[in-house]
């Protein structure tokens, strides 16, 4: 020990009997401020949750030291200190480290939903025990698969994991899974510190089960004459506006609606047909300070014969034309001075209106028809339209300038299929609404809200509020089930279930949606037929024998 006696990190010998035999002079500065008794042994402690003995801490004069213990003789064992500040501090947030995991994978390991892990390349790293019971698939033949590989063997027929990798951010899908049962899948991406996909987190709910729970709820409710407004929790926008917003893209679109309220910068709202663009609009003309100095007018462009459109919109005066009223009449753009005017299928107006609408945008006045002198307008425009108006401005059937003028705010609203987390909450709130307006106590069964919650709704939210209407008005029995569906919805159910349906019917049926879905996205039959895989000619037989128009045919 002669030879470390000025190294400055303790060092000491002790025999197996924990006696010091020697020590250097780092060492005795430690001895000394023990004092008399110099046992050193009374101040070693195994760190805790440590499984080596010989990784020892001890706390000498207010100081932490780690101690190495190691045998380098028979009977002889050195001990080696390192003070080090906040030792203490470590190794109880160390503690704190493992109770907080042991308390995550226990939240992991027993969540009721199916978690799943996969890494930036699709390959599934962790799972949890509640996919054994939601797939009736072992665990274990997850682990190291790739999503796609299990698409492939029908496990999942759509990737959730892809799609999220694809767009970079939470998406959703509901789909039937290998027992049968109807899944709501999402999937979360996790991003690392350079913003690139770490791994995706997804949610799997058996909304099978989550249906069959809700609606033995209601009959127990109902049994007990106890008073329930929706089983379904109601957020701000259902409680003060009536409006079902639940999924992630919806919240994102009313909160940005909310934002530009009170800007005039033009806002154009696209979507399909039914998807709400109406109800977007009026959210916003009522969250705006115009709702107290002008009213809210809606114009449906294609809904108004072109000839009368232009006094619809911008008035005429007395005597303009033949049948006018005598002393003129205000257009639309007048009647909305200081408010807000909605124009719908804004893609309809003919051109020569397209140029009056430009001067609105630019200039703020309007011209009525048959008048000399352009009248000032303050009016906020929302425009909305279900069609590609980028693709007409390229074939010349909607004036470039217009079109950027009315494209300052774009919000697309997305299609049903696409949120179908909003669908459960429209469900109840549209069986609801109809039953108060009927003074009716209807219901549907969990079989039937499967199948709602899980079909496309090619007309969105429209036809889905038609379809609930129709079957509380017109089904006798208070408990509406699967059975009650028309038959034209009953041809998307038939698979894993036994219908009324003979299969010619079931072949009909399922020729028809495709064909009136087809004919409402491609632009002639020569389309259709590539897109149906088929030829021409049967495109054209069958929809002459399903009397289906299509769209610019």
């Amino acid at each position: 020990m002669q030879k470390w006696n000025h190294f400055p990190i303790p060092f000491a010998i002790m025999d197996d009997h924990d006696k010091l035999v020697s020590y250097n002079q780092a060492f005795e500065s430690l001895l000394t401020g023990l004092g008399k008794d110099k046992n050193i042994t009374d101040y070693l402690q195994v760190v805790p949750n440590q499984s080596d003995p010989n990784l020892l801490m001890a706390k000498i004069t207010g100081k932490d030291y780690l101690v190495i213990k190691k045998q380098i003789k028979q009977n002889e064992n050195l001990l080696v200190g390192i003070e080090t500040s906040g030792v203490t501090d470590l190794l109880e947030a160390l503690n704190d480290l493992k109770r907080y995991k042991y308390e995550l994978e226990a939240v992991f390991e027993h969540s009721y939903d199916g978690i799943y892990l996969t890494n930036r390349e699709g390959v599934t790293i962790r799972t949890n025990a509640a996919i054994e019971r939601i797939t009736g698939i072992p665990k274990h033949y997850y682990l190291g698969k790739n999503v796609k590989d299990l698409v492939r063997r029908g496990i999942l027929k759509n990737s959730v994991t892809e799609e999220a990798l694809k767009k970079k951010k939470t998406v959703s899908f509901v789909q039937k899974n290998y027992i049968g049962n109807i899944t709501l899948l999402t999937g979360t991406p996790v991003l690392d510190s350079q913003g690139n996909i770490d791994m995706i987190v997804t949610n799997i709910r058996d909304l099978t089960d989550l249906n069959r729970i809700q609606a033995e709820q209601i009959d127990y409710l109902k049994d007990h004459e106890f008073q329930t407004e929706s089983p379904q929790p109601k957020n701000e926008y259902e409680e003060k506006y009536g409006i079902v917003v639940q999924s992630e893209q919806m919240l994102a679109i009313f909160e940005t609606a909310k934002r530009i309220a009170n800007f005039d910068a033009t806002i154009l709202i696209l979507g399909e047909t039914g998807v709400g663009k109406d109800v977007l609009t009026n959210f916003i003309y009522e969250n705006s300070d115009r709702v107290k100095t002008g009213k809210l007018i809606k114009v449906n462009c294609g809904a108004i014969p072109p000839e009368l459109l232009e006094s619809e919109l911008f008035g005429y005066e007395a005597g303009a034309f033949t049948g006018a009223n005598r002393n003129g009449k205000p257009g639309m753009f007048e009647l909305a001075n200081g408010g807000t005017l909605f124009l719908d299928e804004v893609a309809e107006l003919p051109l020569n209106l397209q140029v009056k609408l430009l001067r609105v945008l630019q200039e703020g006045e309007i011209q009525r028809v048959g008048g000399t002198k352009p009248k000032k307008v303050d009016v906020h425009i929302i425009a909305a339209t279900n069609r590609n108006l980028y693709e007409m401005v390229v074939q010349g059937e909607f004036r470039e300038d217009l079109y950027y003028r009315l494209n300052v705010i774009p919000i697309h609203i997305p299609p049903l299929r696409d949120r179908r987390e909003d669908i459960l909450p429209l469900i109840h709130l549209f069986l609801k609404t109809y039953n108060q307006k009927y003074q009716l106590y209807k219901e549907f069964d969990y079989e039937l809200i499967d199948f709602l919650t899980v079909y496309d709704w090619p007309g969105n939210i429209r036809e889905l509020s038609n379809l609930i209407e129709r079957l509380v008005v017109t089904v006798y029995q208070d408990k509406i089930g699967i059975d009650h569906l028309p038959k034209e919805y009953r041809a998307s159910e038939i698979v894993g279930r036994q219908t009324q349906l003979s299969l010619k019917e079931a072949v009909e049926d399922v020729e028809r949606r495709l064909l009136r879905q087809a004919a409402k996205k491609y632009q002639n039959t020569y389309e259709i037929a590539r897109a149906l895989q088929t030829s021409q000619p049967t495109v054209v037989r069958k929809l002459k024998k399903y009397n289906i128009k299509v769209k610019n045919e």
